[in-house]
């Protein structure tokens, strides 16, 4: 199986570097790179043209027009059999490729999708962010954990289809607002095998501080009611939960006045999620500060959320 390995970039020159240098690192070598750079101020060019000795890659450049059809035109342009989307601020496992391979040949796959994880050498807050984006106490158990794989809705950091279905699908058809996971939507109606495959996992190192992650996931929330003027059944009570956590937020102190005994229930509520929030953080990373910085952090992903989801489905009310 020869793999084209699709990225699109834009203003992002250091995080590319070392998603190329992950992939140079790859114990399976029958693959191609396209970097197609969506706009950018800041060319990664040199950066592409630095590693055409290590394995084949191109440089596309066109006008931005976001990531989503900056993915369209890299697979248009690609030679593999098999298409594997990533974002440029992901960095692979040296067996990533070679579990893809295999995953793809023994389950007879025509697209799949893969979970995130922070590496053991990213700073406190990386690590605090992955565990906001990949918990169960989150909304991390409809991200990449779940029990039947073929419910699973691929990611764009993380993401590969056959050419087959790209030729027949036609690929992504938003921009930039949960353009892949209406594509994912898609691909299983047109009757294609979409499944998860856990153990295919990219470390993903985000560069946000806590204001932009707010932003991004507020984003998210709207994104999922973008997805739902494509597809009506794209939003269920799983995705509400958000909602009604931060809902649930909101009516502690009116409820204080009204009733000090459902009072008492709601922030013992409260208490015992930050309380397994912050176990379960120290638990996984090792570290005191991780936990404490995840009660911050799952309480901004969760809230933010919430909140996108809400005011993006008042506006879909409005405009119809």
């Amino acid at each position: 199986m020869f793999f084209s390995v699709i990225i699109p970039v834009y203003n992002r020159p250091q995080e590319l570097e070392e998603l190329l240098l992950s992939l140079a690192r790859q114990t399976y070598h029958e693959f191609e790179v396209v970097v197609i750079e969506d706009g950018s101020d800041f060319s990664a060019e040199k950066i592409v043209h630095s590693y055409q000795n290590q394995f084949p890659i191109r440089y596309v450049y066109q006008t931005n027009q976001g990531q989503g059809f900056a993915r369209n035109t890299g697979m248009s342009q690609s030679k593999g059999d098999f298409f594997i989307i990533l974002d440029s601020d992901v960095i692979l496992p040296k067996g990533y490729l070679a579990i893809v391979a295999d995953a793809i040949e023994s389950r007879n796959l025509d697209a799949f999708g893969g979970p995130d994880a922070a590496s053991g050498d990213f700073s406190i807050l990386q690590k605090a962010m992955d565990f906001a984006m990949t918990s169960f106490w989150t909304t991390g158990g409809i991200r990449g954990k779940l029990k039947d794989p073929s419910k699973y809705q691929a990611r764009g950091f993380n993401m590969g289809v056959s050419k087959t279905v790209f030729e027949e699908t036609q690929g992504f058809i938003d921009p930039n607002r949960g353009e892949d996971i209406e594509w994912s939507i898609r691909i299983k109606k047109a009757g294609y095998k979409l499944e998860l495959v856990e153990e295919a996992f990219v470390y993903h190192k985000r560069k946000n501080n806590l204001l932009s992650f707010a932003k991004q996931a507020f984003s998210f929330g709207q994104n999922r009611v973008n997805v739902s003027r494509f597809h009506p059944e794209a939003i269920k009570i799983v995705h509400l939960l958000p909602t009604a956590f931060t809902l649930f937020l909101i009516l502690i102190l009116p409820i204080a006045f009204i009733s000090s005994s459902i009072f008492k229930l709601q922030l013992l509520g409260v208490v015992v999620w930050l309380g397994v929030i912050f176990f379960t953080a120290l638990s996984q990373y090792r570290s005191v500060s991780v936990g404490l910085l995840s009660l911050l952090t799952s309480l901004i992903q969760l809230t933010c959320y919430g909140t996108g989801l809400f005011f993006e489905w008042v506006v879909k009310l409005i405009k119809g």
